[in-house]
Order: C-alpha cells, then structure tokens, then sequence
C-alpha cells in the first residue's frame, strides 16, 4: 500500500507559518476514533450496510473492520421520566434499557462482529468524561513505539480531551467511518490562534463564568477553523478540570480544538485519576524529550500564532449565557436588566416580543391541589447536566456547598420545578457521598437520575401537566437553566422559551430563586426559617471553602474503582443476547435498526459529478440554523411525519422515545429532518415551525411531505440559508436527511466546518455566496428555479472555485464551490464518502 502521508505533506506543516495562509491540504491519520452512543449506533449500522454492499459487489466484506482503534461509548441518553427520588438512577436506567433494549443489542454485537473495537457499556458515564479520565492515552505505547495521542470523535464536544494535552476535535459520523477504516482525514492546514492567560480567579468566580467569557471573545475574535492553544501564567492557576470545561466548549466558540499542553498539572491529574506511576513517567520523559511539554520552572519561549488574544482572569465575573445562544453572555449583574429587554425586544437570539401590559401577568394554576403561580422568567427545569462540567469537583462541590447553606438556612425550591442531577462520572456520585454533600442536593430535589445525556440534548423528560397547561393556556415564557453547553431553540424542552446556560452552583441558586428575573446583588432569593430574608452573598461558598472539601474528597482510588468496573459491564447489560456472524440479520419490522438506502444500485464505476439542472428550494433560511434545526434530537413531536410513521407500525405514543435514540432507522430520521418547532422558514412570513411550501402548487406542507412531493415529481431541490449554517453539534444526520430528502446544494453564507463536510461526504454541493452578498442583496425570494453548472468530469472542478448559479427568472450570481480540498472532489466523484471507500478497498490488494 502507498503511504497515504508523503514526505511533502510534513514540510508544509515545519512551513506553516508560510503555508497555512494559503489553504494547504494535508492529510491526518488521528491514533484512534471516538464514538458515542447517538451516532455510535449509525455508525455502526452503516458499517453493517457496508459489509453487504461489499458482498453483493464481489468484494471481502471482512476488509470493512477499524484499522484505526475504536472506543464506543455508550452514554446512553438518559430521559429524566424519574427526577425527585431517591432511586431515579435505577428507575430511569431500567425505563431506559426497555426503550432501547434493540439498539443496545445492536452495538452489542457490533462490538463482536467487528475488531479492534473497545465497547464501553451503558451508565459508565459520558462520553467526553469517560475520554477524559479513562479513555486517554496521552502518548500511545504499542509493542514498544511511543507516539502520540490523538483522537477524532462523533460528538462536537470531543474538544474536551484538548484539556489534558491530547490533540482532538469532532467529525461527522460519516468522516469518522472512513477514518476508522484506514482512510486519512483531508484537512485545510488551520491558522492557530494563541489565547494567554494570565492571573487568577476572584473568589466567587467558577470555571463555567470563565468559559462563557472565552466562548463570546473567540466567537467574536473568529476562530472557525482554526486551533486554539492556551497559554501564559495563568495556566498554572487552571485545574485540569478547568481546562477541560474550556476545551469541550470548542464548538460553541467554533475553533476546531481549544488545546492545553501538558505540563505538571496534566501530569497530577494523570495520577489523580488512576493512571499507574509509571504510565505517566513514561508520558513526561517522551514529551520533554520531543519538546511537548511545558514546564513553567523554566524560561518560556515565545511561539508563533495567526493571531493573539489575552484575558487577565481577575476580570472575569459571574455570569449566564442565554436565551437562546451559547455565546451570548450575560453578566450575573446585568441579568435583570438582560431579561426586561429580551421581554421588550421583536422575536429574534434575544427577544421574546411580549407586550408591555402582560409583562407582569401572574397565572394562577393549582399544583397537585395547591395554590401555584407563573409569571414570565419563571423556571420550570433546574438542570445539572453531564455535558460541560459535572465532572469538574470545584463546581460540583461547589453546587452541594450552595445547597447545604440553603438548607441550613431553610430555603426551598418550589415543587413544580423539575430539579435533577446528572454527573458525567460515576466518580462524581463516589466524592459527593465522601463530602456528606449529596443529601442537601437531595433535599433540595436535585437527586442524581442517571450518568448520560439528559436535559442538555433535550431529554428532560415531561414537566407535570398541570405547569404545562399554565404555560401554554397563558403563553408563559418559562426559563430553563442548565449547566450544559447548548441553549438552542426548541432544544432543552418545548415548553421552555428562555433556556441559560450557568455553573452548577448558580442553577441551584436559580432553582431556589424560582426565577430568572432577579438581581442578586440586591433582591432576596428567598424567607429564611426566621422569617429573614436571604440573600444570594448568604448561600455562596468562598473559593477557600470549595478548595478544602475537593482537596479531602476527591481521591485517586474512586476514579480506579469507577473504571474497573467498566469492563465487566452491568448486569442488565450482560444480560442482553445478541446475534452471532459477521454478517447483520436485518429485521424489517424494526423501528430503531433499518437498512439505510446508502448503496442501492451501487455500482463499480463512480457516478461522477453532478450538477443541479432547475432546483426547487425546499427552505429558505436566515443566520445560525444548527444542526438542532435541521435534525433535532429530542422528542418525537405528535403531530410529526416521523410519529405518523411510528404509529402506523403500532408504537405508542409514550414509546416514541427520541430522534436521537432512533438514528438506527433512516425511516424516522428522514422524516425528523427539518422537524424542530422552533424552525423559522422566510416562505412562512414569521410563522414558527417544521412546514414549507410547495411551489408549483402553493400547498403549506411538512417539510418531509414536501420534499417527498417534488421528488415524485422528479424535481431536484435546494436549500437557501445565511451565516453559520449547521453550527452546533456534529450531527450526521443533519447531513444524511438532507440527502434522503433529494437536497442536492445548499447555498449559504458560510457554514460550521463539520456540517459542511458532512454535507460532502452525503454528495450535498455546499456553496458560498461571495462575501457581501445573499439572498436577501441578490432579491432572491426562494420562489425562483435554480441551476448549478458543473463540469461533468471531476478533473475539471477545483476546490475554492468560483461557480455561476442561474434562476429561472435570468437572475445569475456566482459563488464559492466549498468543495476545499482534492480528496473532497473524490469523494463528491464517487457520490459519498463511503462509496469511495469501498470501491478503494475492493480494487486494493491488501
């Protein structure tokens, strides 16, 4: 086999101070692939549909088995149906085995039928968390050749291994597919931007008000694309769990990884979380002697970087990031002052348009018997969520110490507000029983219901009947906050409006207060058991008191005795049975595992390119549609093509379980494209919601209804869109619905690197309108025909050109093709990513 990484493609990364200005294409080969539950399961169902397709075209269907190492965590998505008890852990994890009972048993066998694949079982942890202390190999050792980590994962949030000096970022599932079996990532060489820090946290300043400040200055800076690295005294102030929250952030600043290089601080927490003596002397005596580790007893040198910026951390404050962005930051200061303009403000990242007579309405319900009321801002879901940071003991602890003062001062949070906590560690649940702190979490209904994705991805389970029909009834703009690191539309729950973003320590100070309209610094949270009132100062813990219960809770042996137990599974887990052979059995009957239609009618010769000959556009979009948008993950909505589809086949409402825990089946994943509630489409004229319009007749349709209609029509269709597009997580499926919908472009702004890539990888054509210009300045309405010119022989397309898009009404503009490098072009030759794989490995002769 050639060397798929040549001696020219080393120079320009030794040049890059010359070469990457210039859009250099390189290959990278990561030591191993990270895969999560959500897309683990696509992932590997496509494998399944490879090993057929390879089959059915003559070739040796054991070729498709990982040559790169494979770590599958199954961080099973946890839907908090059991919140306020004691045994919700158990509880929600046994409704959860029952819901996905099929899905699990499908990676089961994978985990057999394909080598050289490590499968970490249900309610291990999360995905990031269990990288983080567990997965993570720092320098790789293999029979004796020392090199270095590195990592690419299904998850956006893959960024957070960064934190422990591991180069990673995430990919779509698609492009972690073709990695995992042997195929280099092709990348553009990324500008690196330097971020010193210098100085030291105030006391009362947490690691979650840090991260926000450095989400909004590198959104504002612009770093999509390019890596960051951290570095400047204040490094030595940062805990590696510090670090850690900053880096999973990546995606939400949009650089492709936020990197800390290891030096002492790395290295204790090595130990600290189990890693043997002389694991870590083996790290730091190969990295000092490849000149990769800081040592601050040292001179520092000066580095080279695209650009720079500088943050003192005595400046950073306490604060939120909401309603609806991760990066729009709100001082605690300012919040009350925040909420009032978002209430005033049109509908928009930061308005909720509510006239000003019903701005101060009190709605009156009754709650299991009781007299309750609702007023705009208040919460209904108090959230400590696994994403970010409930794993970082400075901001946990620091949560259970609110909590403790709160109940010694008898404060309470009102019953009707969905209180949960859901550690990204088991080891978090083993040293908040070492403080004595978990019971006063307890007693204020922040129970522990399970260790996975919960409210952050919208898996906040039902609010009780009687809240929800007060929000609805009365338009309630009801406010979540949570401790994850996405707020988007439509994502946390239905019924909540505003969601923020806070630490740990300030959800339980939301929950307490009950609202999100409040001034901390000088209204009371609450009536203390005296009668007096308390105040926000009453319940903080000092940065001292924190450092103190982590330094005597926290210990090596929980991390060891956490992760032991990993490999043996769980007795539900090992219980499951699971097909034998190499080969998947598909079950039609099934509605989480389906044949996607992927290789129909493959054949040997690649398709070629393709243009786009008088396109209808099926959406017509403005800035920032996530990936939540196009694809959400959530609840399956009742009133959805996809819950059609699910009843027709007999399953019931309360079985409809999520998106997310359905991405086996491409029925239901097709029809949850473009699904989410809060979708704004201009065709609409300001309605909110998963419709479009059929052009030629006119019709209001669900958008899969649509797109099915021109399809049967033999129409091509497009997709018009602003800044940011596919921003958010790394959600194949925001690629793959698209396709399966008959989108052949989109035509945007710009777009979130992984998304267009993703797109590439499904045969989608992504275009760049030319900087200055969209939609809206070219008096495009969306109601025009489109036709995309393309050379039909792949030889004569070049990444970055420039490409004329006429419209049927003699309209004609040009854009960028973000076809970026060569090996894009091959894959767009072959018709995907995966077909240019398997055509590689049947005319290989290894």
């Amino acid at each position: 086999m050639k060397f798929q990484v040549k001696s020219n493609d080393v120079e320009k990364i030794i040049d890059w101070e010359n070469t990457s200005p210039k859009q250099v294409e390189i290959p990278f080969k990561p030591a191993r692939v990270l895969l999560q539950d959500f897309t683990g399961v696509p992932a590997v169902v496509d494998l399944a549909c490879m090993r057929d397709a390879m089959n059915k075209l003559g070739g040796d269907s054991n070729k498709i088995n990982p040559l790169v190492p494979v770590d599958l965590v199954i961080d099973h998505s946890v839907q908090v149906d059991v919140a306020r008890s004691e045994n919700a852990v158990q509880a929600n994890m046994e409704l959860e085995f029952q819901r996905n009972n099929e899905r699990f048993g499908f990676l089961k066998w994978g985990s057999n039928a394909f080598h050289n694949m490590l499968v970490v079982p249900p309610g291990s942890g999360i995905v990031h968390q269990v990288n983080l202390e567990y997965l993570g190999r720092v320098v790789f050792n293999t029979n004796g050749i020392l090199y270095p980590d590195s990592v690419v994962g299904t998850d956006s949030h893959t960024t957070m291994i960064d934190g422990l000096g591991v180069a990673g970022w995430g990919v779509g599932g698609i492009e972690a597919e073709a990695t995992m079996l042997g195929q280099p990532m092709s990348m553009v060489l990324p500008g690196v931007v330097g971020f010193k820090l210098l100085g030291k946290l105030r006391d009362g300043v947490t690691a979650t008000d840090l991260v926000l400040t450095v989400t909004q200055m590198l959104r504002k800076h612009g770093v999509v694309g390019k890596f960051v690295e951290f570095f400047g005294d204040g490094m030595r102030e940062l805990s590696l769990a510090d670090r850690a929250t900053i880096a999973n952030m990546s995606p939400e600043y949009g650089a492709t990884m936020g990197f800390f290089p290891v030096d002492h601080v790395t290295l204790q927490y090595l130990k600290l979380t189990g890693r043997s003596e002389e694991t870590v002397a083996r790290i730091e005596s190969y990295l000092r002697a490849n000149k990769m580790f800081v040592d601050y007893s040292e001179p520092q040198v000066d580095r080279l970087y695209s650009s720079q910026l500088e943050l003192n951390l005595e400046d950073v404050e306490p604060c939120v990031s909401g309603p609806k962005r991760p990066h729009d930051r709100v001082p605690l200061k300012e919040m009350k002052t925040d909420w009032h303009a978002c209430l005033d403000n049109r509908v928009g990242f930061k308005g909720f348009a509510v006239p000003k007579e019903s701005q101060s309405k009190v709605v009156e319900f009754s709650f299991h018997g009781s007299p309750a009321q609702l007023r705009h801002g208040d919460v209904v879901i108090a959230a400590i969520t696994s994403c970010t940071n409930t794993s970082n003991p400075s901001v946990m602890l620091g949560a259970a110490l609110v909590a403790k003062k709160a109940c010694e001062l008898g404060l309470e949070v009102k019953p009707w507000i969905k209180t949960s906590l859901a550690p990204g560690s088991g080891v978090v649940t083993k040293y908040l029983l070492k403080s004595g702190l978990q019971k006063y979490l307890n007693q204020l209904g922040f129970y522990i219901v399970g260790y996975g994705c919960t409210t952050c991805i919208g898996n906040s389970g039902d609010i009780d009947e009687a809240v929800a029909s007060a929000i609805t009834e009365h338009d309630v703009v009801a406010a979540a906050v949570l401790s994850g690191n996405r707020n988007f539309e439509g994502r946390v729950h239905p019924l909540t409006r505003a969601n923020y973003l806070a630490s740990p320590p300030l959800v339980v100070a939301y929950a307490l207060a009950g609202t999100v309209d409040i001034d901390f610094e000088t209204q009371p949270i609450g009536l203390g058991k005296d009668g007096n009132k308390i105040f926000f100062r009453d319940i903080w813990p000092s940065n001292e008191e924190v450092a103190d219960v982590v330094q005597s809770s926290v210990l090596p042996d929980m991390f060891r005795a956490t992760y032991e137990a990993i490999t043996g599974g769980n007795p539900i887990w090992n219980q499951l049975s699971v097909p034998s052979g190499t080969l998947y059995s598909w079950d039609p009957k099934s509605t989480y595992i389906h044949e996607p239609p992927y290789f129909k009618d493959m054949s040997m010769s690649p398709p070629g390119p393709h243009g786009v000959k008088n396109a209808y556009c099926l959406l017509n979009f403005g800035d920032s549609i996530t990936t939540d948008h196009i694809s959400p993950a959530g609840s399956i909505h009742r009133d959805s093509p996809a819950a059609r589809y699910l009843m027709e086949r007999g399953v019931d409402r309360r079985d409809f379980n999520s998106y997310g825990s359905r991405r086996g089946n491409d029925e239901v994943m097709a029809r949850g494209t473009f699904a989410n509630i809060r979708i704004v489409n201009k065709f609409l004229k300001g309605e909110v919601g998963p419709k479009t319009i059929h052009i030629p007749s006119g019709e209001k349709l669900t958008v899969f209804d649509a797109a099915l209609k021109y399809k049967s029509e033999g129409h091509e269709t497009i997709i018009l869109a602003g800044a940011e597009y596919g921003s958010g997580s790394s959600r194949d499926w925001a690629a793959k619905g698209p396709m399966l919908l008959g989108v052949k472009a989109v035509i945007s702004k710009s777009f979130e690197r992984i998304h267009r890539s993703n797109l590439v990888g499904m045969g989608i054509i992504p275009l760049c309108f030319k900087p200055g210009e969209d939609a809206e300045t070219l008096g495009l309405t969306g109601h025009e025909r489109y036709t995309i010119d393309l050379p039909s022989s792949v030889s004569e397309i070049r990444p970055g050109q420039d490409v004329t898009v006429t419209t049927d009404n003699g309209k004609s503009f040009t854009c960028t093709l973000r076809f970026d490098t060569e090996v894009e072009l091959a894959y767009f030759n072959h018709g995907g990513i995966l077909q240019y794989v398997i055509r590689n490995l049947i005319n290989s002769k290894h």
